[in-house]
């Protein structure tokens, strides 16, 4: 078997696993210096280049493109969407919120509303923070 067939085999093996394994964005770099170990074995370089190739590859690869990807797994607050993006946010108490529920406006939606906080009754005007939303009612404290 020739040198390339079997760089490009790994690559592909490589490959495969890293879709096998999401999230950790490891064998996808090692999978991109396999193949140029490929093409530099197509090339006619002899097996110590080959395997120089594949080495110094896979340690840049893995030193340039993991921390990007790793960046990108860790979503900042102000990038949330949906129900995610209320959880912190501060509203305004519209109804007396208490154990039993009230409402509140958050970003400028109403939303039902109880507070955390069992002992707890927010009376309207009163600024709260959002501690979790459950289906359609956010969980409140001041």
């Amino acid at each position: 078997m020739a040198a390339w067939v079997a760089w490009a085999l790994i690559a592909v093996l490589l490959a495969i696993g890293e879709i096998l394994t999401p999230g950790l964005f490891f064998l996808g770099p090692i999978a991109l210096a396999a193949t140029a170990a490929a093409i530099a074995a197509s090339l006619g370089a002899g097996w110590v280049i080959d395997l120089t190739v594949f080495v110094v590859g896979s340690a840049a690869s893995i030193a340039v493109l993991r921390p990007i990807a790793r960046s990108h797994i860790r979503m900042p607050i102000a990038m949330r969407t949906g129900t995610a993006a209320l959880v912190g946010a501060s509203g305004v108490v519209i109804e007396q919120v208490d154990l039993n529920g009230g409402r509140v406006k958050i970003g400028g939606e109403v939303w039902s509303a109880r507070a955390i906080d069992e002992s707890q009754v927010l009376e309207p005007g009163t600024v709260v923070q959002v501690a979790e939303i459950q289906g359609a009612t956010a969980l409140v404290y001041a």
